[in-house]
């Protein structure tokens, strides 16, 4: 039962009417029963009560919505037309009460979640279809971009959580991030071409031809700078693709290319993955939200899942907060 909520007009924005949930609801019932008692018995509230919290509603509108000459109760006019409107927003209230208790359950509602391309393919389809089976009714709204772009998103409001690799880029707004993995990167081939030494030094680089990812592209930075890093630029045969598109450009015999191993291990039997000989290349991949706002009861349980995934919430990854 919904009660005791005012609802009352506006007059420059002064709200001095009392109408209530609450007595619309006892108004409905006695219109529908045309009996006090029977209106009362079906609300589970005394007769007394109801009848008089239907005065009250008559005084509040300043005139009777009811006639009870000889006992009989019948609508008068302006009863006959607040039931309709009564009824509607009763209904619109118990509608809203739902729609709220859905999304608090998690029976519905949307997650908008920013990920790299390779966390698209190496560690999403494991966590969200986890999710998914858990949580059936959450929509899933994926936005693909490297971490420089995703953390612009996530301050516009754009996104509720982002998968990035730290550091976080220069002048970054406020954001709470949660560090969840460490991955290796390691150097894929065609399984058709010549096999490159192994383990792969990164000056070794300096004579393999790369397919390399776009500009903004957290992994083409990180290569690159490796290779400065080593006193040499890196050439390219291929530039410009996403993910899925170097890795075909590499199967095809293009060249080689640096990826996470999580990526790696998903990539067949096509492609010959070789490690980078100590100290190697490593990233770290953090979730992230921004700080001033809470993500919504929806993204705090895919955090819950993806911190339980990455063993990164061992420690206190209990239910989401109510």
């Amino acid at each position: 039962m919904i009660r005791l909520i005012s609802i009352g007009s506006s007059y420059d924005g002064v709200y001095p009417g009392d109408m209530q949930f609450q007595q619309l609801l006892y108004f409905v019932a006695v219109a529908e029963t045309r009996h006090f008692t029977r209106a009362a018995e079906r609300v589970h509230v005394s007769q007394p009560s109801l009848s008089q919290q239907v005065r009250a509603l008559e005084k509040e509108l300043g005139t009777e919505l009811f006639s009870r000459a000889r006992g009989n109760i019948g609508l008068t006019e302006a009863g006959e037309a607040l039931l309709p409107l009564a009824r509607r927003i009763l209904a619109d209230a118990d509608t809203a009460r739902h729609e709220v208790q859905e999304l608090v359950r998690l029976r519905r509602g949307r997650v908008r979640l920013g990920a790299t391309p390779s966390l698209c393919t190496g560690l999403l389809p494991d966590v969200l279809r986890a999710f998914h089976d858990r949580h059936p009714g959450i929509r899933l709204l994926i936005d693909e971009g490297g971490s420089h772009d995703l953390v612009r998103r996530l301050a516009r409001g754009a996104l509720d959580l982002a998968l990035i690799v730290l550091p976080l880029p220069p002048a970054s707004p406020a954001l709470t991030t949660v560090e969840l993995l460490r991955e290796d990167l390691v150097v894929v081939s065609s399984a058709i071409a010549p096999a490159p030494p192994s383990p792969v030094r990164i000056s070794d680089l300096r004579e393999v031809p790369l397919v390399m990812f776009r500009h903004g592209y957290d992994l083409r930075e990180l290569t690159v700078a490796a290779c400065r890093s080593a006193g040499f630029e890196p050439s390219f045969t291929v530039e410009g693709g996403e993910m899925d598109a170097v890795l075909g450009f590499v199967r095809a015999g293009l060249g080689a290319a640096v990826v996470p191993r999580m990526v790696a291990d998903r990539s067949g039997p096509d492609l010959r993955v070789t490690p980078l000989a100590p100290p190697g290349l490593r990233r770290t991949i953090a979730l992230a939200h921004r700080s001033d706002v809470a993500p919504p009861r929806a993204a705090r349980e895919l955090q819950r899942v993806l911190l339980a995934t990455t063993g990164a919430g061992a420690a206190g990854a209990g239910p989401a907060e109510e």
